[in-house]
């Protein structure tokens, strides 16, 4: 643990970063390069005392949850964020799952979206960061440990996350989600997380083992989807998934079907906000 020298590495990594980068209005005076530690603190959700003393190396040892939204605030490369891990003392966070490193590139392309609903989410569907809109379009995640945070599991394990879902499409999205969930596992190997899953489901889920026994393959790319939002409705989206250059996380954004009512119900929804839709 060198906490000098990882208050030290904090300041050159907010050094390079642009107020633009993460979404923050640049303004007409500025006197450092990059962010100023207040706005880091803003973004990391901690008080600026906090993330001051970081910075200063004053004893305080960060959290690794800490460490991961440092990570995501500042833009570090995976790189980066071990040597970060390595300076806290603190040990690196699994390649997959909901501690996993959010691609740079995807964080940059999810700040690019503001008005529309996009999230990036681990290859068996974990949510990893959501943008607002998106949080208003789908909720909070439902949270979970382990395999228990995968939509694929909440999906099988859980009816009432399907109620977003039209009743006619779920047999559908079960399908989907088993196919590319299948693809994954291949990908994968004999990996852990996913045999733990697998295993997992079909303990308790007739649905998910009857769709396992098929085999099928197949990666979601893009999807047509009816929600049905408690405040605006139903609605027709076009989801579409980005997927990172290893296929360990995938960038979702929903765009809507021409023709429908959609683009005035996405409207609609940013003017709401997830604190309408809350009560």
């Amino acid at each position: 643990m060198d906490l000098s020298e990882l208050g030290a590495f904090l300041k050159s990594r907010r050094d390079r970063v642009r107020p633009a980068d993460i979404g923050l209005p640049t303004g007409p005076r500025r006197r450092v390069p990059g962010l100023r530690r207040d706005e880091v603190a803003t973004v990391a959700g901690v008080s600026t005392d906090y993330y001051v003393e970081l910075e200063q190396g004053r004893g305080v040892q960060p959290s690794e949850q800490m460490l991961a939204v440092l990570s995501r605030t500042l833009r570090l490369t995976s790189d980066e964020r071990d040597h970060l891990y390595h300076l806290a003392g603190r040990p690196l966070p699994p390649v997959h799952g909901i501690a996993a490193h959010v691609h740079p590139g995807m964080l940059d392309l999810l700040d690019r979206l503001p008005n529309t609903p996009a999230q990036v989410i681990t290859d068996l569907s974990a949510p990893l960061v959501q943008n607002p809109l998106a949080r208003a379009l789908l909720g909070p995640p439902k949270g979970g440990k382990g395999i228990e945070a995968s939509f694929i599991y909440q999906w099988f394990a859980d009816p009432s996350v399907r109620e977003l879902y039209h009743p006619d499409e779920h047999a559908y999205h079960s399908r989907v989600f088993v196919a590319d969930m299948r693809a994954v596992a291949a990908r994968r190997g004999k990996d852990p997380e996913v045999i733990a899953l697998t295993q997992k489901l079909l303990g308790i889920s007739a649905e998910f083992a009857e769709l396992w026994g098929r085999r099928d393959v197949g990666v979601r790319r893009a999807d047509r989807k009816r929600l049905i939002h408690p405040v605006i409705g139903e609605l027709e989206l076009n989801c579409l998934s980005l997927l990172s250059e290893d296929g360990t996380q995938r960038l979702l954004w929903f765009t809507p079907v021409p023709g429908t009512r959609a683009v005035e119900q996405l409207e609609l929804l940013a003017v709401v906000g997830e604190q309408e839709i809350a009560q």
